[in-house]
């Protein structure tokens, strides 16, 4: 897929994002919406900025590869919405705009003023999304809300690591970006009813919610019959055998035969044709019954041979990959058949390089560009949008309400 350095053909063109944001979750669902051509402006304090761009290690200033990794391709406007006049300069652009998105505490929103009983009088169209912690309602919505916290609030942490050991979060922040992506859609759907009918709304995602909602199958055992998820060997599928890490002589695999002609390509393959033939082992649900003595067998037969033999053998044929590190994995050929890794030039970092967005259409992608700088846009987003003159610009900054 090339890159549309024009954007104009691509599908959110034409759609203005006003966006109250900091860190990861929030910053993430406006960047793959300005990925696709959104018009996405970040309103940000004078003087400092949102808290990503203090992140560590890799700081410059009021910027850091953490802020540049989730805001490429959106602009910057520094605004006090605490004063009465920053306030007012943002009713001006909620006007012609098409979303608000804030991720905040639950309160933050109403307390603010930008919620859509607060905002439809300035524009009876403005979708307003906000993605919180715990939600805006409830015992828990004011309290802070991170990933981490998250994954331990939900039951996901206590499924990672192995038996007997401390329980393990994601090794990425799962939540923040499957979050971002819940939120994306819901202001897409709220985009699609406010431009048919005129009429906008609310749209609430959170990261308690996305989580509560990633345990899937394993709540819906749970809620229905009881089940009780536990730590497994390896990274084990609770139901799906074999579904798990292997060790190779040199390294690690991840196989997941989770059909019945997987799991007779895996042992034809392994050249095991006593395990074939044993009946035991036909169906899921007799390899979930004699899961020991199939995954001793299976055990023994991946560490006589070393990774790149097994993948020689398996690849294409049974799902199976390498334990890969970062590293690895942005040098596996699929990343470049798929144009994942962009690159832009950066006043102070040079050559920036990132992964792409995890949505794509035929229309292409919106050019690799940085990160703004704090207030970059600040006079060309007043003057275009709020229609500010240069000498209201002027005031306003020597007041410290822009910068």
């Amino acid at each position: 897929m090339e890159e549309n350095p024009l954007d104009a053909s691509l599908p959110l063109v034409g759609v203005r994002v006003l966006a109250i944001e900091q860190y990861g979750a929030g910053p993430y669902a406006t960047m793959i919406l300005a990925d696709l051509g959104a018009d996405v402006i970040k309103i940000e304090q004078p003087g400092t900025g949102e808290i990503g761009r203090s992140v560590p290690p890799w700081t410059d200033g009021t910027d850091s590869l953490f802020f540049q990794s989730l805001n490429r391709g959106k602009r910057s406007l520094a605004l006090d919405l605490k004063h009465p006049r920053g306030m007012a300069i943002f009713h001006r652009l909620v006007e012609r705009a098409d979303v608000v998105f804030a991720n905040s505490r639950g309160g933050g929103p109403e307390r603010l003023g930008i919620t859509y009983e607060q905002l439809r009088s300035y524009n009876p169209r403005i979708v307003c999304a906000f993605l919180t912690g715990f939600g805006r309602a409830g015992p828990r919505a004011d309290e802070p809300g991170y990933d981490y916290i998250v994954q331990a609030l939900t039951g996901i942490a206590s499924m990672g690591g192995e038996p007997g050991g401390p329980p393990a979060r994601a090794g990425v922040s799962v939540v923040d970006f499957a979050a971002g992506l819940a939120a994306g859609v819901g202001v897409l759907a709220a985009l699609h009813r406010a431009r048919a009918t005129g009429v906008g709304c609310d749209v609430d995602a959170s990261l308690f919610s996305t989580a509560l909602s990633l345990t899937n199958y394993l709540a819906c055992w749970t809620l229905t019959r009881g089940y009780q998820p536990e730590r497994l060997p390896y990274g084990a599928h609770p139901s799906i055998v074999p579904s798990q890490l292997f060790e190779a002589r040199d390294g690690w695999l991840m196989v997941m035969c989770q059909t019945d002609a997987f799991y007779r390509e895996l042992v034809a393959r392994l050249d095991l044709p006593e395990v074939a033939a044993d009946t035991r082992y036909a169906t899921m649900s007799g390899r979930l019954e004699h899961k020991a003595e199939l995954l001793a067998v299976l055990t023994r037969r991946f560490r006589e041979g070393s990774v790149a033999e097994w993948l020689q053998c398996l690849e294409g044929r049974v799902p199976i990959a390498a334990v890969n590190d970062v590293a690895g994995a942005l040098k596996d050929r699929q990343v470049a058949a798929l144009n994942m890794v962009m690159e832009y030039t950066h006043p102070t970092f040079g050559v920036v390089r990132q992964v792409a967005g995890p949505v794509e259409t035929s229309l292409g992608r919106r050019a690799a560009q940085p990160a703004p700088s704090l207030g970059q846009d600040t006079d060309a987003v007043l003057e275009e949008v709020g229609q500010l003159s240069s000498a209201e610009l002027s005031r306003l900054r020597a007041d410290g309400v822009v910068a």
